[in-house]
């Protein structure tokens, strides 16, 4: 297989940034589009060339054979059905996160697809940010230390009814922590290699939040010290209804002989050691923002399913960062800390597993 062939469901927002990231990729080629919404389409059409045009993923697995691969970049909502129809035909899957907006129903579809031993990749993206990989570098390197205690911070005013944006996060319950949270989370277990132990959370909704459900999130995380003694403390804050719209994010990590400061959410990479007066920059590669870390996963992928390697960002894998999202909504529901493993299906076998 000398290039994937990829049907590509969902052309909103991510769907069209998906589409830009294949059409660059000499290993990739789109064979299909798949929306329900004609002007999707034709806008897809007019921007990256004419293809067989479909209102679903399971009408386009049914039409057409030379298939290798699906991207579901659609709202997480119904996907058994489109999950089900990829793994009759032995087509592997990378789906945008999150996965299901319960844990319990994205269990069900990695067991879908684990049974069939059809490989089921999440789109966190996140993860192959040239920040990201820089800032692991520093924890292996042990720079300033080994991790402590951490504060993340996230502020945004994110109008939902911008054009360029999905609505569907509009009318959901907990948009901020099932759409934008999520990736905080998984980056925490995937930067720090911890897995979460418990959560206190408290979610709400500022008076003039154009949200239906909260869209501000406050939680404080204890994690398993992975390989140290210790257990990490993380604070975490974010907010899609700032009351300001100049978005604000910074991500310390506090270690035994200094700190890393990563200052926004593409780049800005900082560390210092206890004395020091100063932060030192950290040089990062040149990025091109949704592309460049959308073409690392991407590539990925086609990695695991071309070549053979180990597939990254498994749907398995993915069950635990549901798991610290669904434990903060019940943490804030029931005012009470929450045990991050109480809220996984324990009949479906391990999750703790960062891939």
């Amino acid at each position: 297989m000398s290039v994937l062939r990829v049907a590509l469901a969902g052309l909103g927002v991510r769907g069209r940034h998906w589409a830009d990231v294949l059409v660059r990729s000499p290993r990739c080629e789109i064979v299909a589009y798949a929306d329900p919404n004609p002007a999707s389409l034709e806008r897809a059409i007019a921007q990256f060339g004419q293809r067989p045009t479909f209102a679903s993923a399971e009408e386009t697995l049914a039409a057409l054979p030379d298939i290798d691969a699906l991207i579901l970049a659609n709202p997480p909502i119904g996907r058994e059905s489109q999950v089900r129809a990829a793994v009759a035909r032995n087509i592997p899957m990378l789906i945008e996160k999150p996965l299901a907006l319960t844990v319990e129903e994205a269990a069900q579809l990695v067991e879908i697809a684990e049974k069939a031993n059809v490989p089921l990749m999440v789109g966190l993206n996140f993860r192959y940010l040239g920040v990201t990989r820089e800032t692991m570098r520093l924890l292996a390197d042990e720079t300033v230390g080994k991790p402590d205690f951490a504060r993340f911070t996230y502020e945004r005013y994110r109008d939902g009814n911008r054009a360029d944006l999905n609505k569907y996060p509009l009318t959901m319950q907990q948009p901020m922590l099932w759409e934008q949270s999520i990736h905080h989370f998984d980056l925490m277990r995937y930067v720090y290699s911890q897995e979460p132990l418990s959560v206190q959370c408290r979610t709400w909704n500022p008076p003039w939040s154009m949200y239906q459900s909260d869209a501000n999130v406050a939680a404080l995380f204890t994690f398993d010290g992975g390989i140290s003694d210790t257990r990490m403390i993380v604070n975490y804050q974010g907010t899609w209804q700032s009351g300001w719209a100049e978005p604000n994010f910074e991500w310390r990590t506090d270690c035994t002989n200094g700190v890393i400061s990563q200052r926004h959410q593409f780049g800005d990479l900082f560390y210092a050691h206890q004395s020091d007066t100063a932060l030192t920059p950290i040089e990062l590669p040149p990025h091109e923002q949704w592309i460049t870390e959308t073409q690392g996963l991407l590539d990925a992928f086609v990695d695991a399913i071309v070549d053979g390697k180990p597939l990254q960002c498994s749907g398995r894998d993915h069950l635990m960062s549901l798991a610290m999202v669904q434990a903060c909504a019940l943490s804030s529901r029931e005012g009470r800390t929450v045990e991050i493993a109480s809220v996984l299906p324990q009949e479906s076998g391990s999750y703790h597993r960062i891939s």
